[in-house]
């Protein structure tokens, strides 16, 4: 588990980079000393700090949200922010973001420091730089203001307030109450029209009463929250953080989306005229399908095509941030994001014949809660394909689930270019969906695959010679999550990246390891399995010991993870998606080598993970098994400490040894 192919994570550390260089050339805040910082930074800045026996990087002092809700639906929001910093990695506390667009504007941001050595500074809206989001969009008004704060070094007091307009479209908030670092005091405040209600769903966090001095005012007061561990291969930071999610309800009704079926009927209101088709695009659906024998082979004609030639890339300004472009305009430009590209070949499909739904999700397994209908927790489009209940071959999909009232439904993502029709990608299984239909729309669990269909299998021939040394060929096939991350390194990645990629899955051994002999097969062909060979030499990889070789039968990288020997461990563990790896390795002995000494067979388990091996002596090699079987997503944290015991187990056997004694 060591080794990753992570095309996706790779975008987002290169975006991030590229975001900090920019902030550091633009953001150089102008320091301007200040009589005062305002009350409630000075009082912030007077509150003692509790003693923390993980030395946190700053704690939040302050958390504070003021909402004013307009009798038109309207609503602006204070957000006052304080930070007292510890140690030095604490100044990244110092830089303010705030994400707006034309519907969410930015009406002040100021921000200010009390560094420990006493004084005051403050900043403000002309120190500020205005910056468009790197990612794939080709325009969009979604922007961020960054605003860097002088003095944000340790033992300062940081603070900073803006007032942000927000579309009256959706009346619904949210408030991230708990962070990743300790938060002395969060307060939100709310204040409401005449004649207005509001609903309220926390998450991750027991209720809590609001304090009321008036009829629509109330008040959500938390003290001394604990910061939310970062661990790795945790959930999402959001799928564990306590939030408080809020709903405003006026009295003329709209916007405030009491069941998910009212979200499902905005969308559909939304979308309803842009699946129209027109005379090009009924000409290449007929020229796409043209040689296909019946409507599964269609349906992947068109898939393929929005999938592979329609390249990604968003043009969103306003509404179009929900809103779909009109398909023939998709087909036109070539480009389109999720939400277009569904819209393309839904329209498409609809012309063979076949219906098709809007699936509205996020990429982030946990983060939609049921309990809280609301169009701000999506951030992805996929669709849902009805499948006649007598189309052959249909039952061989993973990505297929059975609907009361709308029968076979195979869930797909066209924005996807490396995962097959009949899959979905990792983050999507064991996920929630709004299934979006004319009028109405509805929860659904988006299916998760079983190890049958993610595999990575691999077979490994090699040779031991006289001196230590280990050379042979490797062969490895995937299956469909870990094919789809392969393609993405392979087909993302320079010669020499591709090689590096190869060397890391040998784990602790990499910088020893000769490749020769590289190659691919289907690697650019989501619809089959990509497999790999290779041939590699290790030198001295056995170990010499008066007269004996000492070799470790495990050559080809660790399944084991250590993400349970880093401290007191609290947040579950989560896997990509349920899968199954297999390994073996037959190693031929040097001559005049006999085996002296084997490793014992493990077995190990806990909840839904498995792993096994055995070592054994056949004529003059040594041959190796071992399995590990993935079936669920998520290790709960009461299993942990049987998690520990489990990798220790796994570790063990890949330090097992094979004594060889010369004859």
């Amino acid at each position: 588990m060591r080794a990753k192919w992570s095309w996706k994570a790779r975008g987002h550390r290169m975006r991030r980079r590229r975001n900090e260089l920019l902030i550091a050339l633009l953001c150089m805040g102008a320091l301007r000393a200040i009589g005062a910082p305002p009350d409630w930074l000075q009082a912030a800045y007077r509150e003692p700090i509790p003693q923390y026996p993980d030395a946190p990087a700053a704690v939040m002092l302050r958390n504070e949200q003021i909402a004013t809700v307009k009798g038109n639906g309207e609503v602006t929001t204070v957000y006052r922010r304080a930070f007292r910093i510890l140690r030095p990695e604490g100044r990244a506390y110092g830089v303010v973001r705030i994400y707006f667009d034309s519907e969410t504007r930015i009406t002040f941001v100021k921000g200010w420091s009390i560094p420990a050595a006493g004084g005051a500074y403050e900043v403000g809206e002309k120190e500020s730089v205005d910056s468009i989001l790197f990612n794939d969009n080709l325009y969009e008004d979604a922007r961020q203001k960054v605003l860097r704060i002088p003095g944000a070094e340790a033992g300062a007091v940081v603070g900073y307030e803006y007032e942000q307009h927000r579309r009256p479209s959706i009346l619904q908030d949210e408030w991230l109450f708990q962070q990743e670092v300790p938060v002395l005091q969060a307060r939100f405040d709310l204040h409401l029209p005449p004649g207005w209600e509001y609903g309220e769903f926390w998450a991750n966090h027991a209720a809590a009463s609001p304090q009321s001095d008036a009829a629509n005012h109330k008040v959500w007061e938390l003290k001394e929250i604990p910061a939310v561990k970062i661990e790795p291969a945790m959930p999402p930071w959001q799928a564990v953080a306590g939030q408080l999610f809020l709903r405003y309800i006026s009295p003329k009704g709209g916007g405030s989306f009491k069941s998910w079926s009212e979200v499902g009927q905005w969308y559909a209101q939304l979308a309803a005229d842009r699946r129209q088709p027109t005379a090009e695009l009924r000409q290449r659906v007929a020229e796409l399908t043209a040689t296909s024998s019946d409507t599964l082979a269609k349906i992947q004609a068109l898939a393929s095509f929005v999938q592979q030639e329609v390249r990604y890339v968003a043009v969103e300004i306003g509404i179009g941030g929900y809103q779909p472009h009109p398909a023939q305009e998709v087909l036109k430009n070539r480009y389109g994001d999720c939400k277009d590209k569904a819209t393309l070949l839904s329209t498409m499909l609809r012309e063979i014949g076949v219906e098709s739904f809007y699936v509205l999700t996020n990429s982030r397994r946990g983060v939609i809660r049921s309990e809280f209908p609301s169009p701000l927790v999506f951030n992805h489009a996929i669709l849902a394909i009805h499948i006649p209940a007598d189309t052959p071959g249909e039952a061989k999909y993973s990505s297929t689930t059975t609907q009361p009232r709308l029968g076979s439904l195979l869930f797909f993502d066209p924005t996807d270019p490396y995962v097959q029709l009949g899959y979905l990608p990792s983050d999507l299984q064991a996920n929630s969906g709004l299934l979006v239909e004319n009028s109405s729309g509805e929860l659904v669990d988006l299916p998760l695959s079983s190890i049958s269909v993610n595999t990575v299998r691999r077979t490994a021939t090699l040779e031991l010679t006289a001196s230590g040394d280990l050379h042979g060929e490797v062969h490895e096939t995937r299956s469909g999550d870990p094919a789809a991350d392969f393609r993405g390194v392979w087909l993302n990645s320079s010669e020499s990246g591709r090689k590096k990629a190869i060397q890391d899955s040998f784990g602790r051994v990499t910088t020893g390891v000769e490749l020769e002999d590289v190659s691919v097969i289907a690697v650019d062909k989501p619809n089959a399995d990509s497999e790999l060979k290779y041939a590699f030499r290790l030198a001295r990889y056995a170990t010499s010991a008066g007269g004996l070789l000492l070799l470790r039968p495990r050559a080809l990288g660790e399944w084991a993870d250590d993400v349970m020997e880093r401290g007191d461990r609290k947040q579950p563990v989560a896997f990509r998606a349920p899968t199954l790896r297999t390994e073996i390795i037959e190693i031929t002995l040097p001559e005049g080598y006999a085996v002296d000494e084997l490793p014992p067979p493990v077995e190990a388990r806990v909840g839904a993970v498995r792993y096994s091996s055995k070592t054994e002596a056949v004529g003059r090699a040594i041959h190796y098994s071992r399995r590990m079987e993935i079936n669920e997503v998520l290790i709960p944290s009461g299993q942990l400490s049987q998690l520990k015991s489990f990798y220790r187990q796994v570790a063990a056997d890949e330090k097992g040894r094979v004594v060889l004694k010369k004859q």
